[in-house]
């Protein structure tokens, strides 16, 4: 079976100051058109404001499914939300975190990326969108959305085609993994074999074998609540 899509839409902001009293964000971003060039830590147009928890070669870049906002625009009443408006580098239709899994690799252009984890929603995403549950949203739907690492830096633009070429965790789909992640609801023997998959992110991998020891722990609140976070160092 072949998984294939297109790219809808391609997106890529910069740093600003947004909230007062805040660390600055780049997570408002706007569509990009042409080609764009892509390298090991992400779109050379684009950029992270917090590089200790965006960016970085495992989240090299951002993948949202465009499917999804529909059902925002319903839940949530708002008929603003539209592709973009979660701070995602690349929109589709027709991938989802229940069709692809962990360790997918897929071509786009002339580059070769690796699904390496969901998305963990922050405190940004309330204030970005104006929902102060937004994060809470995305945990308890799953509807995070999906990060790249980069095996081939290349250049590609909306309208290309992103396809499938190899699948070596064909057991953990990116939707299963990210809700254990985020809700830490899962068994030891489930832990464990997340935390052993190479194509993991090593942070993530790290947080499934502490669940694996049966320590479920983990504070959150300084990544869902703004109230948690203080302005910090440019």
């Amino acid at each position: 079976m072949t998984i294939a899509s297109r790219i809808d839409a391609v997106f890529a902001g910069k740093v600003q100051d947004r909230w007062e009293g805040k660390p600055p964000s780049a997570i408002g971003k706007m569509p990009v058109t042409g080609p764009v060039n892509l390298t090991t830590v992400g779109l050379s147009c684009d950029a992270q404001a917090d590089l200790t928890v965006h960016g970085g070669e495992d989240k090299a870049l951002h993948h949202y499914p465009g499917d999804h906002y529909a059902a925002w625009r319903t839940e949530l009443e708002r008929d603003d939300l539209a592709p973009g408006g979660f701070g995602e580098n690349l929109s589709t239709s027709g991938l989802t975190e229940k069709t692809v899994c962990i360790g997918d690799v897929f071509t786009i252009g002339s580059a070769t990326v690796q699904i390496s984890q969901g998305r963990q929603p922050c405190w940004k995403l309330n204030a970005h969108t104006g929902e102060e549950r937004m994060a809470w949203l995305f945990q308890k739907t799953g509807r995070t959305g999906w990060y790249y690492r980069v095996l081939t830096p290349g250049i590609f633009q909306a309208g290309d085609e992103i396809t499938l070429v190899d699948r070596p965790c064909p057991d953990w789909t990116v939707h299963s993994v990210t809700v254990a992640r985020l809700t830490r609801r899962i068994g030891p023997a489930d832990a464990a074999q997340i935390a052993a998959l190479a194509e993991l992110a090593g942070g993530w991998r790290a947080a499934f074998a502490k669940m694996a020891s049966g320590d479920t722990h983990e504070d959150t609140s300084a990544r869902l609540q703004p109230s948690a976070v203080k302005s910090g160092p440019r």
